[in-house]
């Protein structure tokens, strides 16, 4: 993606951040030389491997996974908040509006995982991660089916893990705008209706 230095996020605990906090991504393969796609929730191994493993699961009769032979690139997209800015927040005159949003971008070569024991894994972090955000809930988790259904629906699955060879976050938070006209953005934004509005006031004022 476009970087401007200005909008770079280095901190790798930061596009972990992100990656966690919003756990459904796009994925995007080149199969046949055409680019495929496909909308699913990630599970981020933090530790395994230098700048971390993500790893997921698709429908068997979904095709983007035969591309997965460990040697073609793919890359995982994680969409932040975003909201648009009128340029009549800022106090510099003769302005336009623009876009603020954060958003990371994750290469890697991902491959089918083939043990059962992986598959679980995958399966059983999932599960545990996103059951663990409803609040007050017991966790679901596979253990409460039966041996002969988790089989059944296994076999109709393919897992995969993605080593991340490169990663990049994007904060375009008007870091490019006087201090003046950020406090202006911050202040509408933060009077706003809109989570993903005052999502962004709050990472603008945490820069």
């Amino acid at each position: 993606m476009y970087l401007p230095k200005h909008f770079a996020e280095p901190d790798l605990a930061r596009l972990h951040d992100l990656i966690e906090g919003r756990v459904f991504g796009l994925l995007i393969v080149i199969r046949d030389g055409v680019p495929d796609m496909a909308h699913i929730p990630f599970v981020l191994d933090r530790g395994e491997g230098s700048q971390g493993t993500l790893r997921g699961h698709f429908a068997r009769p979904n095709p983007i996974w035969r591309a997965f032979d460990g040697a073609a690139e793919a890359r995982a997209i994680f969409s932040g908040p975003d909201t648009y800015i009128s340029p009549d927040w800022y106090v510099s005159h003769h302005q336009v509006p623009t876009w603020n949003y954060i958003a990371v971008h994750a290469w890697g070569r991902p491959r089918v995982l083939e043990d059962a024991a992986d598959v679980r894994r995958v399966l059983d972090d999932l599960s545990a991660r996103n059951e663990a955000r409803i609040p007050g809930k017991k966790p679901w988790t596979i253990d409460k089916l039966p041996a002969e259904v988790y089989d059944k629906m296994t076999k109709g699955i393919v897992a995969f893990a993605m080593p991340i060879d490169r990663i990049e976050g994007k904060w375009k938070l008007n870091q490019n705008r006087t201090e003046a006209d950020r406090r202006g953005v911050i202040a509408q934004l933060e009077a706003s209706d809109d989570p993903n509005a005052r999502a962004i006031a709050a990472a603008m004022r945490a820069l």
